[in-house]
């Protein structure tokens, strides 16, 4: 039998700007092959692997991760401000 393709997406995005690939890879493929097929770690050169969480549908997950068809793999950006201290921020500016 022949090595299946899965399709699935690969998501980031930064500051006025996003990019969503749709790309085939082999079935058993990991997130990280994923990653590294798509393109987009030359596309956005700061991403880092080893600082950048990454995901699947918002869910956090290892580089290992194996993939399923039409899987949504995403690479988080750290967050610049915790969500509670802006919004304390904000109601105290109220």
């Amino acid at each position: 039998m022949a090595n299946r393709l899965l399709r699935v997406e690969v998501a980031y995005a930064e500051p006025g700007r996003q990019r969503v690939l749709d790309i085939a890879i082999a079935t058993g493929s990991t997130l990280e092959q994923a990653l590294r097929a798509s393109g987009i770690l030359e596309e956005f050169p700061s991403i880092d692997l080893l600082k950048n969480k990454v995901g699947v549908f918002g869910r956090v997950c290892s580089l290992q991760q194996p993939l399923q068809q039409g899987d949504r793999v995403e690479i988080y950006r750290p967050l610049l401000m915790d969500p509670k201290d802006l919004r304390r921020q904000r109601a105290a500016g109220k």
